[in-house]
């Protein structure tokens, strides 16, 4: 059995402090006055888990992760419910996604009821910091990174640190108003994953590799770079971070089909996509997936065939596309603004996560419990 001693902050930031950064809050900016951090070797597994004030992290310079870039972590959220709780949506999921990426990069596997304890013992606590404005959120940043002091390549790193941050986030699109569409980069310079590397794990690495070519698309006067398959450069992946989905009309009168490309071992599993295709054949959508080349993509928005087109992730939810740029190239989709189809998977899904439809797929999981009912030791 795992215990949590719980070390809460003698210099939790003023209740005005708070709301003040409650009313206007910037993603990734701010954190919450706690951490939870847990750690791991080789001869105790895991062990010294902890709830303890927000604080900076000391390590040797010459600690596995940076050098060699053992690193892993997850995104997902705490929403406020209309009469007041917290929940957390599809933290499973997340979990289960984070020990495939610990996986793959030779990492130690974290137990799911502890990883899913660490994120409520965080949430529970700093409760205090889960906004209750329209759109805003807690986000949640669970990440492990290898600690062994060493510059040794032989074998991965005997030692890990699992930690827990939390940052409140305002909505990625202004509330009550159509979510701008993006114009959108396709990069046939770089590519962002390759067939057996690490594209289906959330690893920092991804990221970092990402930023040149997100570069270029800002030079571009582009709002987000489109990536393509490895091999081809042909086949449409994904979009910055995020999934990318189509809305893809018959030629009759029938239901449209959201088209989302298929999981190969480079693209991201993301939660939200998952989710999205549940809810759309709930809708009475079709769904496929599958693969799409540029010039597909292209042909079939000018012949009406591809009527809108979304990126999607826990952090902008759902990111509506309306131009396509490449080096000579460029077309709009549909009539270049956000369509009926992602309006109305964007409604549904926030409006689950919200609380403000019904939870009938199970997908909410409530943080149960105020921070005065906290005990000096929790236990999974």
């Amino acid at each position: 059995m795992l215990d949590f001693e719980i070390r809460p902050s003698r210099r939790c930031l003023p209740d005005a402090d708070r709301r003040s950064i409650l009313n206007a809050p910037v993603f990734g900016q701010v954190f919450t006055d706690h951490m939870v951090t847990l750690r791991w070797d080789s001869e105790r597994g895991w062990h010294d888990g902890r709830l303890e004030e927000f604080h900076n992290l000391s390590l040797p310079p010459s600690a596995s992760v940076f050098h060699y870039g053992q690193e892993i972590f997850e995104g997902m959220k705490a929403y406020r419910q209309p009469d007041g709780s917290i929940a957390l949506f599809r933290p499973e999921r997340n979990a289960a996604r984070f020990n495939a990426s610990a996986r793959r990069l030779a990492m130690p596997d974290l137990p799911v009821e502890v990883f899913l304890r660490a994120i409520e013992l965080l949430v529970r606590q700093d409760r205090k910091w889960v906004p209750d404005g329209a759109g805003t959120s807690l986000y949640l940043r669970p990440f492990m990174i290898a600690t062994q002091p060493t510059l040794g390549f032989t074998l991965p790193s005997n030692s890990y640190l699992f930690c827990v941050v939390a940052s409140p986030a305002s909505p990625y699109f202004s509330v009550g108003t159509r979510p701008p569409a993006l114009t959108v980069w396709i990069s046939e310079e770089y590519a962002r994953a390759a067939p057996g590397g690490t594209g289906a794990a959330k690893a920092g690495g991804n990221y970092a590799a990402a930023f040149l070519a997100q570069r270029h698309a800002f030079e571009q006067g582009c709002d987000q770079v489109v990536w393509l398959d490895a091999a081809e450069h042909t086949w449409v992946e994904e979009m910055g971070g995020m999934n990318l989905c189509f809305v893809q009309q018959p030629a009759d009168d029938g239901p449209a089909t959201l088209m989302t490309p298929a999981l190969t071992g480079t693209l991201l599993p993301g939660v939200t996509r998952d989710s999205l295709l549940r809810l759309a054949a709930r809708l009475g959508l079709g769904c496929e997936e599958g693969r799409i080349s540029v010039a597909q993509w292209r042909k079939r928005c000018e012949a009406g065939g591809i009527t809108e087109v979304f990126a999607c992730g826990t952090a902008a939810v759902i990111a509506p596309v309306g131009q396509v740029r490449a080096a000579d190239t460029g077309w709009t989709v549909g009539d270049g603004r956000p369509g009926p189809v992602t309006m109305r998977l964007r409604e549904e899904l926030l409006g689950i996560q919200y609380g403000r439809r019904p939870d009938d797929l199970g997908w909410l999981r409530t943080v149960c419990g105020p921070p005065e009912g906290l005990t000096s030791v929790e236990r999974v």
